[in-house]
């Protein structure tokens, strides 16, 4: 097994956390001791195939209809804002459900939460690929993001169900190598089914995705979680997880820290089909592999995470990363104000926010849950709450400022690097190791 990898069924459990010692009068019988806990019997390389496939659900569901949002947009005689909304409801759906999804993951376990969201995002997106309107496209398009936020949380509780935090990291890396692979796939082939088939195709696809996805869930990964909280749906037990997780300065840490990175991402996603496509004059099988090579830009980044992680440990990697993404995104600013609107100037510097966010992801994702072993669902949730609300506000504003330039994409990638870099370099620097709660 690898280095560094071993998963926690494999080592000492550890201590029971501070969350248990929250519980009312009522639940206070101490917890089973951790080394009575049962072996969670998951193989390593079944662990990170399942964990690349339910993390990569995320950017299938945006990457592959992404070129194919100009041209549902005008088929269905929508305005580019109700367009966009496709994109921000979903993404608005994805964060609140989480703060439901989290609790119950942790009250009834990982698998009969993911099966319930794999099954509704089935549905969901057969929905969404014969809606014949738009507004039953954004009806559809939010179902769709509610089940996703099942999926998606669930994926990173598994990470600390298995892993230690440095592990979890450098586990979580491995299946985000995996989502980069998938993610290259998914813009190409988004725009070859929009040019062959129509953007309803485009959609359909999902639909296979989730299908594959479910049968390995349902035949192969058991669950992950070894102590189900009986008391986690408790509104007092409940609300003081929350106060718990939400005092913890190290999520707060990695949590603004994926936020901002994510910002920076979904700025580009939501403004990058509108821009290449009809600013820059690219079709829309070119603009799926713009989209191929920063998802390549990513995939590099997922690797240099794990080398630097050997060798710097896990704040010094966040910093370096930090400057990767700062400086790639204020080269892109000034390639514009020179002038140079060509799609290839504009993407070159780019590259280098994505190599960073192949480190940031993975090292903020896991570092946001690795205090709270015993409440990764509730953490994994309000982590995924705050990206997926910056999200939705982002989707309103690039709506509201398409102009027919490039400046929406630039100027709003560029202030997510400085804000990203800010926090790089202090927050993580100060709370970043990671320690469960006394």
């Amino acid at each position: 097994m690898t280095k560094g990898l071993r998963p926690l069924f494999l080592r000492p459990a550890p201590a029971p956390c501070f969350w248990y010692a929250q519980m009312d009068m009522s639940a206070r019988s101490a917890p089973a001791s951790p080394a009575a806990t049962p072996p969670v019997a998951v193989h390593p390389g079944l662990a990170i195939v399942v964990l690349a496939l339910l993390l990569s659900i995320q950017p299938v569901t945006t990457d592959l209809y992404l070129p194919a949002l100009p041209a549902l947009t005008r088929d269905l005689g929508a305005s580019v804002a109700a367009g966009q909304l496709t994109l921000s409801a979903l993404v608005l759906a994805f964060g609140c459900s989480q703060l439901v999804w989290g609790p119950l993951a942790d009250r009834f376990g990982r698998r009969p939460v993911l099966l319930a969201g794999l099954c509704i995002y089935t549905l969901a997106s057969l929905g969404s690929a014969f809606a014949p309107s738009m507004a039953l496209l954004i009806a559809w398009r939010t179902a769709q993001g509610a089940a996703m936020g099942a999926v998606v949380m669930c994926a990173r509780a598994i990470v600390r169900d298995l892993y230690t935090p440095l592990a979890g990291a450098r586990a979580m890396s491995k299946a985000l190598t995996g989502l980069g692979l998938v993610a290259c796939l998914c813009a190409p082939l988004g725009g070859l089914l929009t040019v062959w088939l129509g953007w309803r195709a485009a959609l359909l696809a999902l639909t296979g995705y989730a299908v594959i996805t479910l049968a390995l869930v349902a035949l192969r990964m058991p669950e992950t979680l070894a102590r189900p909280n009986p008391q986690a749906l408790r509104p007092g037990v409940l609300l003081r997880t929350w106060a718990t997780v939400l005092r913890h300065p190290t999520f707060w840490a990695f949590s603004l820290l994926t936020t901002a990175a994510y910002g920076g991402l979904f700025t580009f996603l939501a403004a990058s089909s509108f821009v290449f496509i009809e600013v820059l004059g690219l079709s829309r099988t070119q603009y799926g592999w713009v989209l191929l090579s920063t998802a390549l830009a990513y995939f590099m980044g997922t690797f240099a995470c794990r080398y630097l992680l050997a060798r710097h440990g896990l704040r010094r990697t966040v910093a370096l990363a930090g400057l990767l993404s700062v400086s790639g995104c204020t080269l892109m600013a000034l390639v514009a104000w020179m002038g140079w609107h060509q799609p290839w100037a504009l993407l070159a510097p780019f590259y280098l926010f994505m190599l960073g966010h192949g480190i940031h992801q993975p090292c903020g994702q896991t570092g946001a849950v690795g205090p709270f072993p015993q409440a990764a669902g509730v953490a994994s949730a309000l982590n995924g709450f705050m990206m997926m609300l910056a999200a939705f506000a982002i989707g309103g504003w690039v709506g509201a400022h398409l102009d027919g330039t490039v400046w929406p994409l630039v100027h709003g990638v560029w202030f997510w690097s400085v804000l990203l870099a800010a926090i790089a370099w202090t927050l993580v620097q100060k709370f970043g190791e990671p320690r469960e709660r006394p």
